[in-house]
């Protein structure tokens, strides 16, 4: 399937990209993408530019792909073909990006990230569902967040103009994108949900 731009650049300025939610899921990002310490790194979507004005600040080398030119993207370019060579970058990220195409497309994408990647793709997807979380600090001790969350596995997910599907809702378990993302070739490293950010589903691969 080819994907036209769902949104302009307006978009990104808008109040849903000013919550705590929305910050919050930068800063997990960055700090996921710490851990595998990437000294090139490919960001897939450009959003509002946070993650990359970030990265690059700690000295990271980082290229940006997106499909609407008017973000001024590095690379004009789509996920489902990165018009890039073989093992350019050290890591990927693709942050709330595969949400944005149908299903059916999600292999070619997740096979398009790894053959770009040398060693890590790191991805966050919407996982909404019921959320019930408890947070608390004790004197000398670090803080303390629990979270359960009921995804919405009773509920066939329906085309908003923007997301083809989501993780969670009917058809979309955590388990299938897994197998499709090791049928990619990629192996799971870890995968995290935030208390502070449960809408999102974080997962770090390796090659």
């Amino acid at each position: 399937m080819t994907y036209a731009t769902q949104v302009d650049k307006s978009h990104y300025s808008g109040l849903a990209y000013r919550s705590s939610e929305r910050w919050n899921s930068y800063y997990h990002q960055l700090e996921l993408v710490r851990t595998i310490s990437p000294g090139a790194l490919l960001e897939v979507g450009v959003g509002q530019g946070v993650v990359a004005r970030e990265l690059r600040a700690e000295g990271v080398s980082v290229t940006t792909l997106d499909i609407a030119e008017d973000l001024q993207p590095d690379v004009v370019g789509s996920v489902t073909n990165i018009p890039l060579g073989d093992q350019s970058f050290d890591a990927v990220l693709a942050a709330e990006i595969l949400e944005h195409i149908d299903f059916a497309d999600v292999p070619q994408a997740l096979a398009e990230l790894a053959r770009v990647a040398r060693r890590h793709v790191v991805i966050s997807i919407p996982h909404p569902g019921y959320v019930f979380s408890l947070s608390f600090k004790l004197p000398l001790l670090p803080k303390i967040d629990l979270l359960m969350q009921v995804p919405f596995f009773w509920k066939t997910h329906v085309f908003n103009g923007e997301h083809y599907w989501e993780l969670g809702k009917k058809g979309y378990p955590v388990s299938r994108f897994i197998a499709t993302a090791q049928h990619a070739g990629l192996q799971l490293v870890t995968y995290k949900k935030y208390a502070d950010d449960p809408g999102h589903r974080f997962f770090v691969f390796t090659k």
